[in-house]
């Protein structure tokens, strides 16, 4: 009986050390054994479940963090497993439980690959997690500055607050012209006006 006990607390430690949490029943077996297979970077054993007839498990989730199998790679910095599962159909405005999307994540760890992908893929570029960082305010806060420009150029606003009521712009004077931040902002700024972008404006795309 001990036996038994100590056999499945062995597992259940081992599937939590391997960062995915264990099938709460059987239906969740498939989406639990594709996760892994994209942790493991078996593509082959991907695939097999991706090619399975009407399957949305591209976009299947972790039952614990609610992340999907694009948070994964997009952690690892994978431009390939990047690509491969956003041209299989994965939504990349899922948010894990905390609200974070692929999308902060590459923005938080300066993958400009991952935020340009993703950004072509519809995602949404003025999302926000649960303390209301945007990935802009993300990016600021790395002094990122490839990343800011790429996400300025692609319209992120400015002016979008946090959960403390500061924007990416009021982070960006705290650091103070020697970081160089502010002065990015102004220069991008200045061409979007020039352009007669739009600024700061989000809507249901937003």
């Amino acid at each position: 009986m001990y036996g038994g006990v100590i056999r499945k607390a062995g597992l259940a430690l081992a599937l939590v050390a391997s960062g995915l949490s264990a099938p709460a029943t059987a239906q969740y077996s498939d989406a639990y054994n594709f996760l892994k297979a994209v942790k493991e970077r078996d593509g082959a054993e991907a695939t097999k479940f991706l090619n399975e007839p009407g399957s949305t498990i591209v976009n299947a989730r972790d039952l614990a963090s609610g992340e999907t199998a694009l948070h994964y790679v997009v952690q690892r910095r994978d431009e390939l497993w990047t690509n491969f599962l956003l041209e299989r159909g994965a939504n990349p405005n899922l948010a894990d439980k905390r609200g974070i999307t692929p999308l902060t994540i590459a923005a938080s760890l300066g993958f400009v690959e991952g935020v340009e992908r993703l950004v072509k893929a519809g995602g949404r570029i003025d999302t926000t997690n649960a303390a209301g960082e945007t990935p802009l305010i993300a990016a600021v806060h790395r002094r990122d500055m490839a990343v800011i420009r790429l996400l300025l150029k692609h319209g992120a606003s400015l002016d979008r607050a946090d959960n403390s009521g500061r924007t990416a712009r009021d982070y960006a004077a705290l650091m103070g012209p020697s970081a160089g931040v502010i002065q990015e902002i102004e220069r991008a700024e200045s061409e979007r006006k020039s352009k007669g972008a739009d600024q700061g404006t989000y809507g249901p795309g937003a």
